[in-house]
């Protein structure tokens, strides 16, 4: 009796100290995992603090230029209006695209990225994205080619902005990691098939990071990459992007002696060409009945801008800061088309459409005009009620195209056709004492130096009286940025 209670005590005991034992091995582990959780935490903290200020110098540097540039121009004759305005437009490119990145993320993320079917000038966009990057790959003593191999057909079908973006990303790394050489676009369509290759003579990418910089925030174990700024979006967006039009992109590099990324992506031809504005070419006006356009949107910025972009086209234009401001104008006004903001006070912009929809029937033409990307509806289905949808900050060339496609309006453009170059050519012949100039104005025109081509033409001018009508027309190219309608009057050889 005695040795069977023994015998229980002892079992208790073994049962008491295994328990405690598990409890022990529970606690270790749960020390161990809060351990790990710990610096799960504090890495997620640092790589948040690295982000945040990357994020915040990405955004300084172009607030920088805008806010300085601005401050110049307040003062009158301290910088010419031509050149501040393109360095804000293009710091204001580069915040934006920042922007559109980190949206970006989310939306793929979350599976919301929504694509578009748009009909493109390729040709028009990629002239326009190299010549983003001309002045930039200038100012670091780069040189920046652009080779068409073979034939580039005028329209394809695709996702405008993001086919944009795609090229932007590529280009911009391209000078961005490059300090000698230069850096070279090249494309080749066949078959509806388009091959991009960015080829640079910049720093290269090591064997072990050639995958590693397509992924977020990465940008390759290099300290000379780390040294660069740039927050490690821009390889992963291109990546997903590409795949979710349907292609590919693949890179190549040696170390010290450059990259070379590749875009394969299918853009087929449409059946039929739009009718609209060349791409990115002036326009100044239009041919047909006179048409009104009616802006609702409650930012007055806004409002000015489009008022000075459509005003002088000869455009009847009325504006609204409300929607309710808005369909009382509508009554009275009667517009062919209205640009219409979303978020407003009072109601939305949706409600506002619906409610000229029901007033003016299928006629009016809407185009809803928003900040807010993540209520996106393409629109001209038959079912909304708008016809298109352009984000913001508008392209101004993309609003004159939307606003030709909505109205079918037959633009009248500077430097439409043949003819009318050859007519403006031969009312400006440059005389041959001009000759010394030019070698001078084509090497400054290609590095984007305004200043220098002003003094230039001045120079011109005064010495050469006989120059005065071609001088003229440069001056008009100048005046309007137009640096390639400039580089081709100057490629003549008159």
């Amino acid at each position: 009796m005695a040795r069977g209670a023994r015998r229980k005590a002892r079992q208790e005991r073994l049962q008491q100290t295994q328990i405690l034992q598990d409890e022990i091995a529970a606690h270790r582990l749960t020390h161990a995992e809060l351990a790990r959780a710990k610096e799960v935490a504090e890495a997620a903290n640092a790589a948040k603090t690295r982000y945040l200020v990357a994020v915040s110098h990405e955004i300084r540097s172009p607030l920088n230029a805008i806010y300085g540039y601005a401050q110049l121009l307040e003062r009158e004759d301290a910088i010419p209006p031509v050149e501040a305005g393109s360095v804000i437009r293009r710091s204001a490119e580069h915040l934006t695209n920042l922007v559109e990145g980190l949206l970006d993320i989310s939306r793929i993320e979350s599976g919301l990225l929504k694509l578009r079917q748009d009909v493109v000038r390729l040709p028009a966009l990629l002239d326009h994205v190299v010549d983003m990057f001309r002045m930039q790959a200038a100012a670091k003593g780069l040189s920046l080619d652009y080779k068409v191999e073979g034939r580039l057909p005028p329209f394809v079908r695709t996702d405008e902005k993001r086919l944009r973006q795609i090229l932007i990303n590529l280009l911009s790394n391209a000078i961005k990691y490059t300090d000698k050489g230069g850096a070279t676009l090249t494309i080749r369509y066949r078959s509806q098939m388009a091959q991009v290759d960015v080829t640079d003579t910049g720093i290269g990418i090591a064997p072990e990071d050639l995958e590693r910089i397509f992924e977020p925030f990465e940008r390759g174990s290099s300290p000379d990459s780390a040294m660069q700024p740039g927050i490690g979006l821009g390889l992963a967006i291109t990546r997903v992007l590409a795949r979710i039009l349907g292609g590919e992109v693949t890179v190549s590099s040696e170390v010290g002696r450059g990259s070379s990324f590749r875009l394969q992506l299918l853009l087929p031809e449409p059946m039929a060409a739009p009718t609209g504005p060349p791409g990115y070419d002036r326009v100044t006006g239009y041919s047909g009945d006179r048409k009104t356009i009616l802006v609702i949107d409650d930012d007055p910025s806004q409002l000015i801008v489009v008022q000075r972009l459509l005003r002088p086209l000869d455009f009847v234009v009325f504006a609204a800061a409300s929607g309710a401001e808005g369909l009382a104008l509508a009554e009275s006004c009667a517009p062919d088309l209205v640009l219409l903001d979303i978020q407003m006070p009072g109601c939305s912009g949706w409600e506002v459409a619906a409610q000229l929809r029901t007033t003016f029937g299928q006629s009016l033409r809407i185009v809803m005009v928003s900040a807010n990307a993540h209520e996106y509806r393409a629109g001209g289905d038959g079912q909304s009620h708008h016809g298109a949808f352009l984000s913001k900050p508008v392209d101004l060339d993309a609003l004159l195209d939307t606003v030709g496609r909505q109205l079918g309006v037959d633009w009248i453009a500077s430097g439409d056709g043949q003819v009318g170059r050859e007519a403006s050519q031969s009312s400006g012949a440059l005389p041959p004492a001009a000759e010394p100039y030019l070698a001078s104005l084509r090497h400054h025109v290609k590095t984007g130096h305004v200043r220098a081509i002003e003094t230039l033409l001045t120079d011109l001018e005064a010495d050469v009286p006989d120059s005065a009508g071609a001088v003229a027309e440069m001056r008009r190219h100048l005046d309007d940025f137009d640096l390639r309608g400039l580089a081709r009057r100057l490629g003549n050889g008159d």
